[in-house]
C-alpha cells in the first residue's frame, strides 16, 4: 500500500481553496482520475478549477439548488459562462442529503429526517464532506459522470473549497454503494 499525503489545514474556509485544487490536481494525475466534481455557488470555484486543471476530461459544478438563491449566493451568469467556455457543465438541483423535502419536514414536524442523519455523519467529518458527497450525487443524478471511474469531489466550508476527496461514485438510489476511498485535503477543526 503506497503512503499518500493528506493537506489538513488548520481552520477551514474559502482561503484554502487553491491548496484544495493543488492537492486535487496532483493526487488525480497520480491515479489517473480524469472527473472532478465541486461545489461552486457562484461558478467561481469551477472556474478557477477549469483554469488550474484543464487536463481533466469532466469538471462538474454544483450550485445550491434555486430555492436557497435568495438566502445565499446565486451563481453568477458571467462567471458560470466563463467556467462553461472552458468545459465545465453545471448543475443546479435539490441537494440529496439536506434537500428540500428534508427542511420542510424538519420544520413542520421537528427532528431528523433518516437522510439528515446521514448528512450530520457527514459533518462529523467537515462541512465539505457532506457537501462534496452531496454533489456527486446530484451529478451522477444528471448523468454527468462516468460511473465506472472514481471522481475528485470538492466542496468546501461556506465558500470555496477546504475539502477533497477520492470517492467512487453512486447514483443516490444506489447511495450505500458510494464509497469514500481516501481523503486528500480537509480542514482540521
Amino acid at each position: 500500500m503506497p503512503t499518500v499525503s493528506v493537506h489538513y489545514f488548520e481552520k477551514p474556509g474559502p482561503r484554502n481553496t487553491e491548496a484544495t485544487l493543488r492537492s486535487a490536481r496532483k493526487r488525480a494525475g497520480e491515479l489517473g482520475i480524469s472527473q472532478l466534481v465541486l461545489a461552486s455557488n457562484t461558478g467561481q470555484t469551477a472556474l478557477t478549477a477549469a483554469e488550474m486543471m484543464p487536463e481533466m476530461e469532466r469538471i462538474v459544478g454544483v450550485t445550491e439548488a434555486a430555492g436557497w438563491w435568495d438566502i445565499d449566493t446565486p451563481p453568477d451568469p458571467e462567471t458560470v459562462a466563463q467556467a462553461q467556455e472552458k468545459g465545465v457543465r453545471f448543475v443546479t438541483g435539490t441537494h440529496s442529503l439536506m434537500g428540500a423535502v428534508s427542511w420542510a419536514i424538519q420544520k413542520s414536524f421537528g427532528g431528523l429526517p433518516p437522510v439528515e442523519l446521514i448528512a450530520r455523519t457527514y459533518y462529523a467529518f467537515s462541512q465539505g464532506t457532506k457537501v462534496a458527497i452531496e454533489c456527486l450525487i446530484m451529478a451522477a443524478d444528471a448523468g454527468l459522470i462516468n460511473m465506472s471511474e472514481d471522481v475528485i469531489a470538492i466542496a468546501g466550508t461556506g465558500k470555496g473549497a477546504d475539502t477533497a476527496m477520492v470517492v467512487k461514485p453512486a447514483f443516490s438510489n444506489e447511495f450505500f454503494n458510494l464509497r469514500i476511498r481516501e481523503f486528500v485535503a480537509m480542514p482540521r477543526g
